[in-house]
C-alpha cells in the first residue's frame, strides 16, 4: 500500500464508523409526529424549501467557520429506517397510529431531495443559510434535528479553535487535550476533528488520530514523575550509545551532568528531587527520541529544569536529542522565560546551539483571553496543548443554527415574530459574497433565486433586511457565489475535499476578512445585506401576513 493510500484509509474509515450512531432515529420526536400528521393530511407529495442558518456569531466575535456539511452528506447516503427503527417506533407512537405510515416511513430515501450549501470550512455569517435543502415535506422535515446536531457543534467548535490560531498566530503549535473534558466520547471525538479542521495541528486523541489521520501528541502526567521515589528505584539505567555502539549507564551520566550545570545556573546546592530525576531518565531510556519532560511536578526552576537539562546532556553525550518541556502549572510567562534563559545558558557553557532550540509547552487550563495576555508579557512558549475551554466551546457552549421552511409548493413562507431577529427571509434565495479593491470580502448579499446576479463592476444596491434607512451601493471587483449543489438524485454530486483540505480552506477563507473583523476585542460587523427585490419582497409578505389590530 502506498503513503498516498495509507493517508487517505483512515478517513474513508471514519466516514462510516463516526456515523454509526447518524441515523434517522437521532432526531427530536416531534419530527415523526409531525411527519405522521403531514402523511394523514395527505401532504406526502408537497415539495419544500428549508434554510439551516444561524441569527448571531459566537463567543463576541464577527466571523464563523462552517463545518458539519460533510457529515450531513453521508446521513443522506444512508437514510433508512431499519426494521429495527420501526419496531421501536411502533412502540412508542399512539396506538391510534395507522400501519400503512411505517410502510411509508421504511420506504423512504432521500433521492427526491436536492442540497444546496457553502463549501465547508469557508468563513460564513448570520442569516446566510449554511445549507438549503429542497424535496418532499415530509423527508426533508425529518432531516432538521440531525442536520441541526451535525452543524451546530462542529461550526462552533471549528470556529473556537479559528480563534485560538489567530490568538497564537502562525508560529506557535497548538495542540488539542480535551477528550478526558468533552461532554462524552462522541463529543471527544467531534472536538479533535474540528480542533484540527480550525487550524490546531494535532491532538491528544488516539482514536480521533486513527480514525481521521490528525497527528497524535502526547509526553506524560505527573503521575509518571511521582511514581518514582529515589534512583534506588530505577532498575533499568542502560542505553545504547549511538556514537560508539556499546551500552552506556544513562544515570551515571545525567547524575555527572547535573552536578556540571548547577553553578552554570547559579544553584549553590543541589534541591533537585532524586525521584524526579528517576522519572525522567527512565522515561528518556524508552524514548530516547521523543524525550517532551513535564517538569513542574515539583518546583520548574529548582528541580525540573535542572533534572530536564541533565537528562538531555546526558541523551546528547549518547546521540540523541530532547525535544523539549511542558509546564503545567505557575505563571507561565515567567516561567518560559526562565525555561529559555536556561536553554541559551546551558546551550552557550558546553556549545551545543540546538539546546537553546529546546520546545517549550504550555497547559494549564489555557483560554484565548489567557494566550492574548501572554502574547503581551512576550512569552517565550512555542506550544500550547489546550483542553476544557476549547472542547467543551467554555464561553459559549452553543451555536444557534435553526432551520426554517421558506417555501412550499412555490409559496414562499415568512415566519413573524415581536422580535425582529427571529423574522425569518422567505423563498428560495442565492448569495453572495462581494469582494473589493483590496481583496477582502467586503458584503454578503441574499437575492431571490429568480434575480440576475451581481456582476464585476457593475453598482448594486445592498439593504439591510429589516431596517429600511440602512443601505449602500456596492462596486464589486470579484462575485463568489457561496452555494453549490451538493446532493441530487441520491448522490452527491462532487467530490469531497480531505480533512486537510478543509482545515486549508478555513485559514484561506480567514485570510479574506480584514484585520478588524476577526480582532478579538470589539470587532468591526461584517454587513449581510438583501437585494432592494428581496428587500420589497420581504417586507411586502409581511404586511400580508402580520395581523392588523384593532383599538376601540
Amino acid at each position: 500500500m502506498s503513503n498516498m493510500e495509507n493517508a487517505v484509509e483512515p478517513q474513508k474509515r471514519s466516514r462510516k464508523t463516526h456515523n454509526g450512531i447518524v441515523q434517522p432515529l437521532l432526531t427530536d420526536l416531534y419530527q415523526i409526529t409531525m411527519a405522521y400528521a403531514y402523511w394523514k393530511s395527505g401532504k406526502m407529495n408537497d415539495v419544500a424549501v428549508f434554510d439551516l442558518f444561524f441569527r448571531q456569531n459566537p463567543f463576541q466575535g464577527e466571523f464563523t467557520i462552517f463545518a458539519g456539511l460533510e457529515e450531513c452528506l453521508r446521513f443522506l447516503e444512508n437514510f433508512h429506517y431499519s426494521d429495527s427503527d420501526i419496531e421501536y417506533l411502533k412502540a412508542t407512537l399512539p396506538k391510534s397510529t395507522e400501519e400503512e405510515f411505517y410502510v411509508f416511513l421504511q420506504s423512504l430515501t432521500t433521492e427526491s431531495v436536492t442540497l444546496y450549501a457553502i463549501e465547508e470550512g469557508s468563513v460564513v455569517f448570520p442569516r446566510v443559510p449554511l445549507i438549503r435543502v429542497e424535496g418532499p415535506l415530509i423527508i426533508v422535515q425529518l432531516l432538521e434535528t440531525t442536520f441541526l446536531t451535525l452543524v451546530n457543534f462542529a461550526s462552533l467548535m471549528a470556529t473556537n479553535a479559528a480563534r485560538y490560531r489567530l490568538a497564537a498566530g502562525r508560529r506557535i503549535k497548538l495542540l488539542e487535550f480535551g477528550l478526558r473534558r468533552a461532554q462524552g466520547p462522541d463529543g471527544g471525538l467531534s472536538a479533535s476533528k474540528y480542533a484540527y479542521i480550525g487550524g490546531f495541528d494535532g491532538t491528544s486523541n488516539v482514536l480521533a488520530g486513527k480514525m481521521f489521520n490528525i497527528p497524535v501528541k502526547g509526553t506524560h502526567a505527573h503521575a509518571y514523575i511521582t511514581s518514582f521515589n529515589n534512583l534506588t528505584e530505577l532498575q533499568v539505567k542502560m542505553l545504547l550509545n549511538r556514537l560508539t555502539g556499546q551500552e552506556e549507564n544513562l544515570l551515571d551520566r545525567c547524575i555527572e551532568w547535573r552536578d556540571k550545570i548547577l553553578p552554570v545556573l547559579n544553584f549553590s546546592s543541589n534541591e533537585a528531587s532524586d525521584g524526579e530525576l528517576a522519572a525522567l531518565v527512565s522515561y528518556a531510556i524508552a524514548f530516547p527520541d521523543g524525550f517532551m519532560a513535564l517538569v513542574d511536578t515539583y518546583d520548574v526552576k529548582r528541580s525540573g529544569l535542572i533534572n530536564f537539562c541533565a537528562v538531555a546532556l546526558a541523551l546528547s553525550d549518547l546521540g540523541y536529542r530532547a525535544i523539549g518541556i511542558r509546564i503545567d502549572s505557575g505563571d507561565l510567562a515567567y516561567l518560559s522565560n526562565k525555561a529559555h534563559e536556561v536553554f541559551q545558558k546551558v546551550a552557550n557553557q558546553f556549545n551545543i546551539p540546538w539546546f537553546s532550540e529546546l520546545e517549550i509547552v504550555a497547559s494549564n487550563d489555557i483560554n484565548e483571553e489567557t494566550i492574548l495576555s501572554l502574547n503581551e508579557q512576550n512569552h517565550k512558549i512555542d506550544c500550547f496543548g489546550i483542553g476544557t475551554h476549547l472542547v467543551t466551546c467554555q464561553r459559549q457552549p452553543a451555536l444557534g443554527c435553526v432551520y426554517k421552511l421558506v417555501e412550499i409548493n412555490g409559496t414562499p413562507r415568512i415566519k413573524l415574530s415581536h422580535d425582529v431577529a427571529k423574522v425569518t427571509m422567505p423563498g428560495c434565495k442565492s448569495a453572495y459574497r462581494l469582494y473589493g479593491v483590496e481583496g477582502h470580502a467586503l458584503i454578503d448579499l441574499l437575492q431571490r433565486s429568480d434575480e440576475d446576479p451581481p456582476e464585476v463592476g457593475h453598482r448594486v444596491l445592498c439593504r439591510h433586511p429589516f431596517e429600511e434607512s440602512k443601505r449602500v451601493h456596492v462596486t464589486p471587483r470579484r462575485v463568489e457565489h457561496l452555494h453549490k449543489c451538493y446532493w441530487k438524485d441520491g448522490k452527491t454530486q462532487c467530490e469531497l475535499p480531505t480533512l486537510d483540505q478543509v482545515r486549508q480552506r478555513v485559514q484561506t477563507s480567514l485570510l479574506t476578512l480584514r484585520q478588524d473583523h476577526k480582532r478579538n476585542l470589539n470587532p468591526t460587523p461584517y454587513k449581510v445585506s438583501v437585494s432592494d427585490c428581496l428587500y420589497n419582497f420581504i417586507h411586502d409578505l409581511w404586511l400580508q401576513n402580520a395581523p392588523i389590530g384593532e383599538l376601540s
